[in-house]
């Protein structure tokens, strides 16, 4: 019956690594198409339930209810801004605010969802879901530390691209992250230059451990039941 119970939790919380996905993608979506103060307080409510969830299949219930409060809000701010948006203007000051609070966001959610990862014993769907939540994670928490880099800086942030803009700073992010590098955009001094380089260290870094060694451990049950024959 424990067996069971354990098994139906660690679906439950795979189905929330998975929700987390989702969140991430439509995160992804609000951010390039935000450009009102509804849009953007949308986003930061969207990022705030992607915590909550993350945070509960993690099993960090302490970090899970201060999720749920800001959750509930940024949920009301988000209906004032749809309300009384026409009046509300976000300043340079408050455009930094959110851009420092999303970095915030996609950085502690990643280490609470490793720490989680790192403690589990078995290697199963939940991990691999949560595994790639920290990835896309890390591409979302690098792109909004760019848009903060180039809301404090005085000069445009990229070279030839002109101060850009969420989408702008999405792309490039995951485009540095995967190491593909199309170089249509690109930074036009430090610290930009260096986040970047940061970045693609941290994608690669994680491909080739962390991700290596969960596929290398989700193949030993397999081998482990149909072991070798002795004769051969």
């Amino acid at each position: 019956m424990a067996a069971r119970m354990a098994a139906l939790a660690d679906r439950d919380a795979a189905n929330k690594y998975g929700l987390v996905l989702i969140l991430l993608a439509v995160s992804y979506v609000a951010s390039v198409v935000a450009d009102s103060p509804a849009g953007i307080t949308t986003v930061m409510l969207v990022q705030l339930l992607t915590l909550w969830l993350a945070f509960s299949a993690s099993e960090s219930h302490r970090a899970q209810r201060i999720a749920g409060i800001a959750c509930l809000l940024a949920g009301l701010a988000a209906v004032a801004a749809a309300i009384f948006g026409h009046a509300l203007h976000l300043d340079a000051g408050a455009l930094r605010a959110i851009s420092l609070f999303s970095v915030l966001a996609y950085l502690i959610a990643p280490l609470v969802i490793l720490r989680h990862l790192i403690r589990r014993s078995v290697v199963d769907a939940r991990t691999i879901l949560g595994a790639i939540a920290i990835y896309l994670m890390l591409g979302m928490m690098f792109a909004f530390t760019f848009r903060a880099i180039g809301l404090f800086q005085s000069d445009p942030f990229f070279e030839s691209g002109g101060p850009g803009d969420n989408a702008d700073f999405l792309f490039f992010s995951f485009i540095t992250l995967t190491t593909t590098g199309y170089g249509n955009l690109v930074p036009a001094g430090n610290p930009g230059q260096t986040t970047a380089v940061l970045e693609a260290i941290v994608g690669q870094l994680f491909l080739v451990t962390a991700l290596a060694k969960i596929v290398s451990a989700w193949r030993l049950p397999r081998a482990a039941a149909h072991p070798a024959d002795p004769a051969e």
